[in-house]
């Protein structure tokens, strides 16, 4: 498909064997999808009546292109090119360089062309026609008039009129404007298709003692394998051995180095750092985070916007029209003013040339493309094109809580010693019972040992105490961890102390105790801590003009209050169940308009799907809240959600202005045609400058980068 305009002829030529909603277009890509009910036989045949070639895609994805495919627009327009070049310079050498350009005798009939001239012209007509006459042609047999059967008339009228120069040259930027649109957009399709070479061909797994190079396809989940220095990951994985920094800006954006170590995810297609690892595959090379990515980008290429479905179907009337206004220019003013037939036939033949709408049908895709690709690269994947223009229209954001706000797992928040022992008395011992322990509180408290540098000893004789805690023997002295019930249990509450642990639980914190047997050695207080980023992404939501920011949690009122009141939400709505929350986005839309939705639970599944746009946390979220949400966060990271609004503003304002452009140039052209001041020549060559520039403004998009909350 040259152009985007085509996808109506083919909507036509195959409403006999399948209904046009069932069909589906990746205009950039060159693919159509068909129902698999319907014999490839009848598509390839429906599409040759159009002047097309199809080729069914195999398992492996479309084959790969030939070397005239990749290349024979550019052959043919150079060609076409050297013959207008050659023959320009033949009909000056031979007559003037008056008569070779100008149009003196346009109303006698046209130029006197020395033959060799002629010739030149012709190859140069010839060359820029080869790939639009089948079309155009077809065009002409289906009565479906297209830009092809528009340019192959507006060529052969004005060979018809002597005007050979304008013939050639006309062909020549025809054939360059194809060349060039179909170069410039590739970018954008190679944009996205660089997510598929970012994971390697091979990966190194263990065989016994032995690192053997696979294909990732084949690798099962559990297999270790290798990542050494500076290499990319070939899957998903957990790291089990080693440590390094890791690069993953290729999948989630972050700009900054990421340390893994055991017990780490990573992530296929990132890049490893200064250390080699041992990971353990936790998916298989077809579902892993970067397929999963590819695919998702693959499928919302293929979901139109409300943009480009509205070009569409004002290309699907537009072309008609201009052949119906092209006649009426050509057989009106002779008829009723007894103008020159000549004269108004080269001037239809410019409004045939300006009226091909394919600068105002591409522009389209290709800035949709580039808004998908560059929220890719920033780690915000979005579904579809139409979910990429719904956050630009965005008047309210509600929030979950846990797992959104805050980190979604407990975090030591205070160790308080007690008889005598110090912090870090405290966490030695604890992390020691703890240390291989895989309770969420157990990971805290370990987490939180490492993070302080303290080195965990060794512990022997662990005992772990169904709901209420664990034993264990650390340097000779045997300790107890555990909860609140159990410290009453074991009738070691001292005075004051029940008073302590109250308060901190009242504040939603859980209390683990740690004691010996002769009395209590001190607290550690873990909570859900609010999400670094949190308060700055709040204000940045605010400072791109979101009216309003609600949370929605089922968490308890107090709770919910005090996470609000840190990161500065005031509409706070708590307790509520899975129904409630779709009842309170159904509010806040009533209230204020279209309503983002952010979660990361299954929880939350049923308001993302009911708001305007559903935001899920993609690197903690669950399955469910993802595959429900039509926008992920790939890195958690709050702040990326104002930066889409801010993106997909940008993204409607770049279509605007390319739609108004578009229409503004055939505007013009169509009143300098009119007052006789356009030809053939110009009218191409501003298609074609319109064309490359609405492109190149798409493009802009790729270059679109998400600054962390709080950036200056």
């Amino acid at each position: 498909m040259d152009c985007a305009e085509e996808i109506g002829i083919l909507r036509e030529a195959l409403s006999e064997v399948v209904t046009p909603d069932e069909l589906s277009f990746d205009v950039l890509a060159g693919i159509m999808e068909v129902p698999s009910r319907i014999a490839t036989e009848r598509v390839v045949a429906a599409v040759a009546s159009t002047g097309m070639h199809a080729q069914p895609i195999g398992a492996g994805g479309p084959p790969p292109a030939t070397w005239w495919e990749t290349h024979g627009r550019s052959v043919l327009a150079a060609l076409s090119g050297a013959g207008v070049a050659l023959g320009f310079a033949l009909h000056a050498s031979l007559s003037s360089l008056s008569e070779a350009i100008g149009s003196e005798g346009l109303a006698e009939g046209g130029h006197v062309v020395p033959w060799p001239a002629i010739t030149a012209y012709g190859l140069a007509v010839i060359a820029g026609l080869l790939l639009v006459l089948p079309k155009a042609w077809r065009s002409l047999l289906s009565f479906r008039p297209d830009m092809n059967l528009l340019m192959t008339l507006a060529v052969a009228g004005a060979i018809g009129l002597g005007e050979w120069f304008e013939a050639a040259t006309v062909s020549f930027l025809f054939a360059l404007s194809l060349a060039l649109e179909a170069w410039s957009v590739g970018r954008a399709r190679r944009a996205v298709e660089k997510l598929l070479a970012l994971a390697p061909p091979k990966v190194r797994v263990r065989r016994g003692d032995e690192l053997v190079e696979v294909d990732p396809a084949t690798v099962a989940v559990g297999t270790a394998f290798n990542v050494r220095p500076g290499e990319r990951f070939g899957l998903d994985g957990v790291v089990v051995e080693g440590s390094t920094e890791v690069d993953q800006a290729p999948i989630t954006g972050e700009s900054r180095l990421v340390l893994k170590e055991p017990g780490s995810e990573v992530f296929a297609g990132t890049i490893n750092g200064n250390g080699s690892v041992e990971v353990k595959a936790t998916k298989t090379a077809s579902d892993t985070t970067l397929a999963q990515i590819v695919r998702m980008v693959g499928e919302a290429r293929k979901d139109r916007s409300g943009s480009e479905q509205w070009v569409e179907r004002f290309a699907r009337v537009y072309t008609p029209i201009v052949f119906a206004l092209a006649a009426a220019v050509w057989i009106g003013p002779p008829l009723l003013f007894d103008a020159s037939w000549s004269e108004w036939f080269y001037r239809a033949l410019v409004l045939l040339v300006i009226g091909c709408p394919c600068a105002l049908v591409i522009a389209t895709p290709v800035a949709v493309v580039s808004g998908l690709a560059a929220a890719a690269r920033n780690g915000v994947l979005v579904k579809g094109g139409r979910f990429l223009e719904v956050p630009a229209t965005i008047k309210v954001v509600a929030l979950d809580k846990t797992g959104t706000l805050t980190e979604g797992h407990p975090r030591v928040v205070e160790v308080i010693p007690h008889d005598d022992h110090t912090s870090e008395q405290l966490l030695v011992a604890a992390a020691a019972v703890e240390q291989h322990s895989d309770h969420p509180l157990a990971r805290a408290i370990v987490t939180h040992a490492r993070e302080q540098g303290i080195e965990i000893p060794a512990v022997e004789g662990v005992t772990i105490i169904p709901g209420k805690g664990a034993l264990g023997t650390v340097d000779g002295q045997e300790y107890w961890l555990g909860s609140h019930r159990w410290l009453e249990e074991r009738g070691q509450e001292e005075p004051g102390v029940h008073e302590v642990l109250e308060e901190h639980a009242s504040a939603s914190r859980s209390v683990v105790v740690v004691g010996r047997d002769d009395h209590v050695c001190g607290f550690i207080t873990l909570a859900d801590t609010v999400r670094a980023d949190a308060k700055a992404s709040v204000t940045a939501l605010k400072a791109a003009g979101v009216v309003g920011v609600s949370m929605l949690t089922g968490d308890n009122a107090e709770t919910a209050k005090a996470v609000a009141a840190e990161v500065g939400i005031t509409d706070v709505r708590a307790e509520l169940l899975p129904a409630d929350k779709v009842e309170a986005v159904v509010a806040l839309e009533q209230e204020y308009g279209p309503v983002a939705m952010i979660g990361d639970g299954v929880n939350d599944a049923p308001a993302l799907a009911r708001a305007s746009i559903g935001v899920a946390m993609g690197a903690m979220g669950t399955d469910v809240a993802v595959e429900t949400a039509d926008v992920a966060l790939m890195t958690d990271d709050l702040s990326k959600l104002a930066w889409l609004i801010v993106h997909s503003r940008r993204t409607l304002a770049v279509i605007h202005q390319n739609t108004v452009f578009a229409l503004a140039i055939k505007v013009v052209f169509v009143v300098l045609t009119f007052v006789g001041l356009a030809s053939l020549w110009a009218a191409i060559a501003a298609d074609m400058g319109a064309s490359l520039l609405v492109v190149f403004n798409a493009l802009r998009l790729l270059k679109d980068r998400a600054e962390p909350a709080g950036a200056e």
